[in-house]
């Protein structure tokens, strides 16, 4: 039986790390709701609001970023590498969300097509299928829960992964935390 470590564990500052469409938002959202801790999904950071996923200038990105992880508590979700260093000196607690891709895929297709209002999404909510997404989730998304996989439990940060949706919901129901 997976033994799930008591959100205290993790302190005031978790990182959510996963691949696309693994439900990193949505457990942002209830942690911080949980915690009292501020919400921070990096998509919106890194995209523009009103647009259709299109990118804001990487300095801005940074600033943005950088500024959102000098709070003294928060729940991040999002990669985003080159920005991954700062994250991690400040973060206290790590938490790794995977599932199979094609879960993913069938969560990606549903989120954009039918989900109107959904944690992380942009202001404005302007959406559409996009080949390169869908290459990502097939292909570029495992690669990267791979790397996460070795990389994330080395650092030293209390760290729980947790492998499929099924164990995502156990950590709703362990934590108390609020369904959306």
């Amino acid at each position: 039986m997976l033994t799930i470590p008591p959100l205290e564990t993790f302190g005031p500052r978790i990182c959510v790390f996963g691949p696309s469409n693994a439900g990193k938002s949505t457990l942002t959202v209830a942690l911080a709701a949980k915690t009292g801790a501020r919400p921070v999904h990096l998509d919106q950071y890194r995209f523009l609001p009103d647009t259709d996923w299109q990118e804001r200038p990487d300095d801005e990105f940074a600033q943005l970023h950088d500024e959102a992880i000098a709070g003294e508590s928060w729940i991040i979700d999002g990669g985003y590498s080159s920005l991954l260093p700062g994250r991690l000196q400040r973060a206290t607690g790590l938490l790794l969300l995977g599932d199979n891709r094609w879960s993913n895929l069938r969560r990606y297709f549903y989120r954009t097509l039918l989900q109107r209002n959904r944690a992380g999404n942009l202001a404005g909510n302007k959406d559409s299928i996009k080949w390169e997404m869908l290459r990502w989730i097939m292909v570029g998304g495992p690669q990267s829960l791979a790397r996460y996989e070795a990389k994330l439990p080395a650092i030293g940060l209390p760290f729980h992964y947790a492998r499929s949706m099924h164990e995502v919901n156990r950590l709703y129901e362990t934590w108390g935390l609020p369904r959306p």
